[in-house]
């Protein structure tokens, strides 16, 4: 029950540490999109406690399958990031709004 509680607070604590990234820091993207996949970690390995607690294989599931998409996510991210520093040479989230179609 010890470990089960210390696990759950090292995910909440994460989790927290991720939303201050995203609202505390703005200007940078990439710090943006590493404090998503560190959000997406942290409801990973929430999932994956509480479903060893529970003894139930689902929230394992839910897991691989969060950690699957956060993956795809990530790389298809990155590459239009790398696209668009090499048409701008900069990477602003506020010069974020020229991409508009």
């Amino acid at each position: 029950m010890f470990e089960q509680l210390n696990s759950i607070h090292i995910s909440s604590l994460l989790f927290l540490i991720s939303v201050l990234g995203i609202l505390l820091n703005q200007k940078n993207i990439l710090i943006m999109l590493m404090s998503l996949e560190m959000m997406f970690l942290a409801v990973s390995f929430n999932l994956t406690f509480l479903s060893l607690y529970l003894d139930d294989i689902t929230g394992q599931i839910f897991s691989l399958l969060i950690l699957t998409v956060a993956a795809a996510e990530s790389s298809i991210g990155l590459a239009i990031l790398v696209v668009y520093y090499r048409i701008r040479s900069v990477i602003t989230v506020e010069l974020m709004n020229l991409m508009k179609g």
